[in-house]
């Protein structure tokens, strides 16, 4: 900016020489100066007014454009956007290792009266016991017409029922919202999942909880919204687990026998492929505790896991596998089985008198009492039963049902030198058919101890070893014999190699006064195939008959072998396995090369 000088000097002379005063040519400059200062400050503060005047009107303009827009627009409830799963507030499903549903839920109703706001009391009761027969109308009236004020009428019912109550039309008759817990395959596999019911309730919302079975176990990990949703995979097969209980259905009808279990077992990894108890149950309809006599008579009582029982002659692999283990003795050493064997007062006898003496591997084959008693008496009493307890038969299993600490063996209160000899052929010392296929399995996986599991696995079990890799395979050899030519031959599946042991015993009394003449409890514990095994199978019926050859036979020679033998045939090839046939020889005449 170019300012002009207060005294310019040519005008400041000039003034001089014309006698004028120069101090009014300053103070003129200053004048217009100070006019020029305050016009160009007028100007900035218009042009500043004119801006902020244009951004007011742009404000007011967005804003009333804004309000039309709202105006004009259809009103919507506000969404929030939320990153990540929703809570899952409901049971999660239980599944089998394939993915198929076992349980799962179903959105349903409760029926109770506010019985201050009921209109026609008699015709609601006589309505409502039409609608449910086992609703009686007296005492639906009695206590619709009585001092109480609210009352549960059913915990559940159909959309059918719901519908016929509204026709009844009393405004004291209400509905509240429940979610029940559906087993769609009815029976199948119930000892297993056990059940489930209500805990805390109210009019609007009840608590499912697990009573029993996987249910109870995992209740914590089915009710837990954490999970969302995740089902709880177990490690059985839906249609392993139905032909299961088809066959050991008819076995037991066939055998005439009081009840049966089974347990189907993978020896590598501790899986529990299928596991039955008959007599079974519903378990949407679940029936009553026993409150008197014997529990085993429920049908809520699992054989498979609470169920112990003297299992016979199946111990005997155990007592060899060891001796051979020990260095004791090999599968040909022959082994005295003179008998009666005598010890104090009491004597062992032998079923069959097959000789003075037997090799290892035929004591096993021949099933022989004595021989067994005398190579557990080479074994010695704490190493028997450090091996026995090393295969977990001395504790309650660890699966993963709520029943399972109720079925721990029952051992000697004395495990004397006697103990020793009956305990080496299933006498004397009680387990459940489960405690015998895991422990079956780690004999014959290769000698590695595995656990029973009904949770799905990937992988199989590293368990400690219990027996070496060359007497595993010499078990399982001794097994397989039993079945070509010992007391198991009804168990041969042709091409699947199937090997064994038979178990027949003597019921103890209820009262513990001895055992009884007529009634057994018949196992058979089968491995399948025999050159590769990867199975084990528990059958035990209890209290078996079968008329055969013009009389009662009650040996599991006769009776469990053929049943497990038939569910071998049925559920193998559901398995994924192929029978081993091997193809005939040509017949005839056959063009061959010079």
């Amino acid at each position: 900016m170019i300012r002009t000088p207060l005294r310019p000097l040519a005008r400041i002379l000039k003034a001089r020489a014309n006698g004028e005063n120069p101090d009014a040519i300053q103070a003129e400059n200053l004048r217009l100066r100070h006019e020029d200062i305050r016009d160009s400050a007028r100007n900035r503060a218009e042009g500043r007014l004119l801006v902020l005047g244009a951004m007011f009107f742009c404000a007011f303009l967005v804003v009333g454009l804004r309000m039309g827009a709202l105006a004009s627009s259809v009103p919507e409830e506000p969404r929030v956007a939320a990153s990540g799963n929703p809570i899952i507030g409901q049971r999660a499903d239980i599944v089998d290792r394939n993915g198929r549903i076992l349980a799962t839920n179903l959105e349903t109703h409760s029926l109770y009266a506010q019985i201050p706001d009921m209109v026609d009391p008699e015709r609601a009761a006589i309505g409502l016991a039409a609608i449910f027969p086992e609703l009686d109308a007296d005492r639906l009236l009695t206590d619709f017409t009585g001092e109480r004020h609210f009352l549960w009428i059913r915990r559940q019912i159909s959309p059918e029922q719901m519908q016929a109550v509204h026709d009844i039309g009393d405004p004291g008759l209400l509905f509240g919202p429940r979610e029940m817990r559906l087993y769609p395959n009815g029976s199948v596999a119930a000892h297993i999942l056990g059940g489930a019911s209500y805990g805390r309730e109210g009019v609007h919302s009840a608590e499912v909880i697990g009573v029993a079975g996987v249910e109870r176990a995992f209740d914590d990990f089915l009710r837990d919204p954490g999970n969302e949703g995740r089902p709880l995979e177990l490690s059985i097969d839906l249609t392993v687990q139905a032909a299961s209980e088809r066959v050991l259905q008819g076995g037991m009808m066939l055998m005439s026998a009081k009840g049966a279990a089974s347990v189907l077992m993978d020896v590598r990894t501790g899986e529990i492929i299928s596991m039955v108890s008959l007599p079974d149950f519903d378990p949407n309809d679940r029936p009553q505790v026993l409150l008197e006599g014997d529990q085993s008579d429920s049908p809520l009582f699992n054989r498979a896991v609470q169920g112990v029982y003297e299992l016979g002659s199946t111990f005997k692999i155990f007592a060899v596998a060891q001796a051979i283990e020990l260095g004791l003795i090999n599968a040909t050493t022959m082994i005295d089985t003179r008998g009666p064997l005598q010890w104090g007062r009491h004597q062992i006898h032998y079923f069959h008198d097959y000789g003075a003496q037997l090799s290892a591997t035929e004591v096993i084959v021949q099933s022989s009492n004595i021989g067994t008693a005398r190579i557990a008496v080479m074994i010695g009493i704490q190493r028997q039963r450090d091996f026995l307890d090393s295969l977990g038969l001395l504790a309650a299993t660890s699966v993963e049902l709520s029943e399972a600490h109720s079925g721990a063996p029952l051992l000697p209160p004395n495990w004397s030198e006697l103990s020793t000899m009956t305990i080496s052929y299933g006498h004397g010392l009680s387990t459940s058919p489960l405690h015998l296929a895991a422990a079956y399995s780690s004999i014959v996986n290769g000698g590695t101890l595995v656990r029973p599991t009904l949770l799905r696995q990937d992988r199989p079990q590293f368990g400690p070893r219990v027996l070496s890799e060359d007497v595993s395979r010499i078990a399982v050899d001794m097994l397989r014999a039993v079945v070509t030519s010992g007391t198991a031959s009804f168990g041969e599946v042709p091409g699947y190699q199937v090997g064994g042991k038979t178990g027949t015993a003597d019921k103890p009394r209820e009262n513990g006064g001895g055992y009884y003449d007529d009634k057994v409890i018949a196992t058979f514990a089968s491995v399948f195939p025999a050159d590769d095994p990867q199975y084990v199978l528990i059958v035990t019926l209890d209290e078996p008959t079968v008329d055969a050859l013009g009389e009662a036979r009650r040996t599991a020679g006769w009776t469990a072998v053929p049943v497990a033998a038939e569910m071998i045939r049925r559920v193998a090839p559901l398995l994924g396995m192929r029978p081993d046939v091997e193809t005939a020889a040509p017949v005839g005449v056959t063009l061959t090369s010079n």
